[in-house]
């Protein structure tokens, strides 16, 4: 079933009414940000690589996925998943495209970019600890429902592109993860540049750009607050 109404004109020509349309908020604006999908960057950050048992060298961004449905909005009220019993927070700058293209020039991405959100990619951990071992791929621990909270979009053309800027994260107000925007192995033009290379990117795409140092088990109850300097906060529950 469907949350919203559908209208006969819109559901024509399909055996079963199109599904809601997922969507981010934009902030000032009483208009959202349709969701085509989201695609995630892997160990963005050294000491991030670091705590997961990595060597932080500089090699080619990997990427991984989320479904467009797993997006809720700041404020919400996320339960906390099944099959876990190790759910972590990892709090990350989000680019949301506005432009398509393919074979990007790293000198141009940034032109391709609608603006910015904080977001938060949750993960079952111990899910992603058994497909590492058996090498198999991450959605069963990255792509579960709710599991990419996501503030208000701000505009590039209010806000500018962020390179630096504190990004952190707290439970129950005691800071987890503290670092900057500065610190990513991979910045955002060279995301989008590389991302292009593999696949052309299309307006509603969200890019969940890597998470610091910092991450941590989540409980029932647990109050989830951070933000991205310049971009804007986030606040969750989990329940």
């Amino acid at each position: 079933m469907t949350d919203r109404p559908v209208r006969d004109d819109a559901a024509r020509g399909f055996v079963l009414p199109p599904p809601p349309i997922p969507s981010v908020a934009v902030a000032g604006s009483d208009k959202r940000f349709a969701v085509r999908r989201i695609v995630c960057v892997g160990r963005n950050y050294a000491e991030h690589a670091r705590e997961m048992g990595h060597d932080p060298a500089r090699e080619p961004p990997f990427f991984f996925m989320k479904p467009a449905d797993a997006v809720v909005d700041d404020g919400a009220s996320v339960p906390y998943p099944p099959l876990t019993e190790d759910l972590h927070h990892e709090i990350e700058l989000v680019a949301a495209i506005g432009e398509g293209g393919a074979n990007i020039a790293v000198d141009k991405a940034l032109d391709h970019i609608f603006g910015y959100a904080v977001g938060v990619d949750l993960t079952r951990r111990d899910l992603q600890q058994v497909a590492k071992n058996l090498r198999r791929p991450w959605d069963w621990a990255k792509g579960f429902d709710r599991s990419a909270p996501i503030g208000a979009l701000r505009r590039a053309a209010e806000i500018g592109h962020p390179a630096k800027g504190r990004i952190w994260l707290a439970v129950n107000d005691v800071v987890r993860q503290d670092s900057d925007l500065s610190e990513m192995i991979w910045n955002v033009p060279n995301i989008i540049a590389f991302l292009s290379e593999a696949m052309r990117i299309e307006p509603g795409d969200l890019v969940m750009t890597g998470t610091p140092a910092g991450v941590g088990a989540l409980k029932r109850g647990d109050r989830v607050s951070g933000g991205v300097e310049g971009v804007g906060e986030i606040a969750i529950a989990i329940v």
